[in-house]
């Protein structure tokens, strides 16, 4: 018998596909939270809060109220430096729906665009659809100095186009990564947003204070110009699957197709849409997803306003202190992934428990976090955002928590599975901006401690819910049958083949006598 030994993780075609899609992930992440900074300096002050502004500021110099952090940030003409290139008069609920509008179009193309990845490849399918985005990206300027209609059109047309990105990653991760590399793949991966919101929080403030086109225009064209850039390197760098890649390795191809089993699949004909809807491990990670999804949406959208109207932060300390939560949800992530595969390899605990006890740590420990956050207001600013750091770099955990389990459960089905639960984890990002508007009229302390509990009581119902019902085993119904699928390796090829260091992914017997796939192979 043969031996197929364990291939490299590093400088591998596997890796390569971690960082592009890790590129990806962080443009697409530009031009969705781009709007979120640059629409602190593209609106004018209501005439209420100018006048606020105004007593503010004849308080704060009549009296030593400035020292303790909290007068309003202003240049020397007492204008604030925020607004001195606004050019819209846009309410809150004007700009709540705009901020919202993206979620709208995003939550359309979830479950499509996991199907068609699956049935035809995530290649071509985000490839597509992210010059779309960078289009839409650079026409966005011009459509709202023409219509606030316009920039709602556009903003629809940007989250539709950009809904297939996820379930497109998953339907690659699937036929690329091996059971015992899912998390750090995984987290390389998903760092893609968190660069994305560090990058686009920091630069933007600075961006509208010192860039062209009245300092927010650039924004745009920025993110816009970047990601057709990557669509151009994307096409060339990336394959389907492991055996449509040009230049990989036959070592590298039997690894991963050998340690996935029978998720190593081309083509999905048909998809068990019962058995998936029925399912209470699948049923966890879309709880897991929404609740996740509705922090870490309300941060994204309202941070930078949060920073702006409770802390009292300048537009140039605004995007760099927006960054900081980010950066350090980026370090997390990273240091996440190589933990959780550890502890899986050395059998320390079981996939089960390793993802449970990690998605504890993101909702349960980023839950306190804004719990306490909603106890501060300006004079503990800096303070707050430390916190928010914290609240952050413990959300990272559900790399290793829901993001991973999608692979798990249904590794063929996993570009669908994460259309199904990221199809429910966007009503959140529909409704937290129009939320986060409703309860913040005024700006206040006291309104954004609202903003904060209720995200607060929502993680940790999230995380409830998911200890009770997660599972960690790839499931009976996830193997597709005879006539469902096209394999992408030569079962024959590796039936006589010996599995040293690999670990192959298997559901029950029964599924395996069903799927007639890889003999004698060690249990996940």
């Amino acid at each position: 018998m043969g031996e197929i030994e364990k291939a490299p993780l590093l400088c591998s075609h596997r890796m390569l596909l971690a960082i592009m899609a890790f590129m990806g992930n962080f443009f697409i992440y530009c031009t969705r939270v781009n709007l979120s900074v640059a629409i602190v300096c593209m609106v004018r002050d209501s005439m209420k809060n100018a006048t606020n502004s105004s007593l503010d500021l004849l308080v704060s110099t009549a009296a030593p109220a400035d020292q303790s952090g909290c007068g309003p940030e202003t240049d020397a003409d007492g204008q604030s430096e925020s607004n001195e290139h606004a050019e819209f008069d846009w309410d809150k609920t004007m700009t709540g729906n705009l901020l919202a509008m993206y979620f709208y179009g995003y939550i359309f193309t979830q479950i499509p665009g996991g199907w068609l990845a699956s049935r035809y490849g995530g290649k071509r399918v985000w490839g597509v659809c992210q010059a779309v985005c960078a289009i839409s990206t650079l026409l966005t300027p011009l459509c709202a100095r023409t219509s606030v209609y316009l920039a709602y059109a556009l903003r629809f047309l940007l989250g539709f186009a950009a809904g297939v990105t996820f379930p497109a990653v998953h339907a690659l991760l699937g036929r690329w990564s091996p059971p015992l590399e899912r998390s750090k793949i995984t987290s390389v991966t998903f760092a893609g947003p968190l660069v994305g919101n560090v990058v686009t929080f920091s630069v933007s403030g600075l961006l509208c204070a010192y860039g062209f086109d009245n300092g927010w225009g650039s924004i745009f064209y920025l993110a816009g110009i970047g990601n057709l850039v990557w669509v151009v390197a994307w096409f060339w760098l990336v394959a389907d699957s492991p055996e449509k890649h040009k230049h990989i390795s036959e070592k590298e191809m039997v690894y991963i197709t050998a340690s996935i089993g029978k998720g190593a699949v081309k083509k999905v004909r048909r998809v068990p849409w019962l058995s998936m809807i029925t399912s209470g491990p699948l049923w966890a990670v879309i709880i897991a997803h929404m609740s996740n999804n509705y922090l870490n949406y309300t941060l994204l959208t309202s941070l930078p306003t949060f920073m702006k109207e409770s802390l009292n932060f300048d537009v140039k300390e605004n995007g760099a202190l927006s960054a900081l939560p980010y950066v350090c949800q980026f370090v997390g992530s990273i240091v996440v992934g190589h933990v959780a595969d550890t502890m899986r390899e050395k059998q320390l605990m079981s996939t089960k428990n390793v993802r449970k006890l990690f998605q504890t740590i993101s909702l349960g420990g980023s839950g306190i976090c804004l719990a306490i956050v909603g106890q501060m207001n300006c004079e503990h600013r800096y303070l707050a955002v430390g916190v928010l750091c914290i609240c952050t770099f413990l959300l990272s955990a559900n790399r290793a928590g829901y993001v991973s389990n999608h692979l798990d459960l249904a590794p063929s089905y996993a570009g669908v599975l994460y259309g199904i639960t990221n199809t429910g984890a966007t009503v959140p990002g529909m409704v937290a901006p129009i939320i986060t508007g409703a309860l913040t009229p005024d700006g206040t302390a006291d309104e954004w401690r609202s903003v904060f509990y209720v995200c607060a009581a929502v993680v940790v119902a999230g995380m409830i819910l998911y200890l009770l019902l997660a599972d960690g085993e790839l499931q009976a119904w996830a193997v597709p049958k005879e006539g469902d699928y096209e394999v992408t390796v030569d079962v024959d090829s590796v039936k006589d083949v010996s599995i040293n260091s690999v670990e192959v992914a298997q559901p029950t017997e029964k599924a395996l006598e069903a799927a007639s796939v890889i003999e004698n192979s060690t249990k996940l």
